[in-house]
């Protein structure tokens, strides 16, 4: 095996956080929760299924109403926004300002539905709404937190559900998906290839 040719490669200072340095690809969705007698919708990439099973989690921190949210009401909303809605995604993250609060400004701002197995908010005309309750919330990862939930409802638009009789590279050419490229971009994902599993692969 060969050794790692030096020349090609910067070292990273591992004492500071080194995320800022590249480039990473990951999902962006929009965390919705009840907020004493309002609401609050919160953009989030570092999320992701946990496992095969029904469990979601995504990264946040405890100085954020979303945590302190979710903690109080054991419950949050996930929605998958199309491309076309990235603007809505990152109106979500309005910051609260004197005299209004955040929730009002999101009220006022963006089109929202409400879930139907609680009370909490979705981004209209998404494509993907989870509805969770809350499993655990893990602590310590410096200043962040690890929130997971257990699915309990989920609906997907139909020009997404993935059927055996699609094609799924003329499916997603049809209906692309939203990319967060960390950080601070984001893609349209039209084009996609077949993975080439090992013969027998099993998950």
């Amino acid at each position: 095996m060969e050794t790692m040719q030096d020349q090609k490669f910067v070292e990273l200072d591992t004492s500071m956080p080194i995320w800022d340095h590249m480039f990473t690809v990951a999902p962006l969705i929009v965390v919705g929760t009840k907020e004493q007698d309002g609401y609050d919708l919160a953009p989030k990439h570092m999320a992701t299924p946990m496992g095969f099973d029904n469990f979601f989690g995504f990264v946040c921190t405890p100085r954020h109403g979303t945590y302190q949210n979710v903690k109080v009401t054991g419950e949050f909303t996930v929605s998958f926004p199309t491309p076309h809605q990235i603007v809505t995604a990152s109106l979500s993250a309005l910051p609260r300002t004197e005299g209004i609060s955040k929730s009002q400004q999101i009220i006022e701002s963006l089109p929202l539905i409400k879930a139907t197995s609680m009370d909490a908010p979705l981004i209209k005309d998404a494509y993907l709404y989870l509805e969770c309750e809350l499993f655990k919330i893990i602590d310590g990862f410096a200043e962040n937190s690890l929130i997971t939930g257990r699915v309990k409802k989920a609906y997907v638009h139909h020009d997404y559900m993935r059927l055996s009789e699609l094609d799924e590279q003329d499916q997603i050419r049809d209906n692309p998906l939203l990319a967060y490229i960390a950080y601070g971009r984001f893609a349209e994902i039209h084009k996609t290839f077949a993975f080439p599993f090992p013969k027998d692969f099993k998950r």
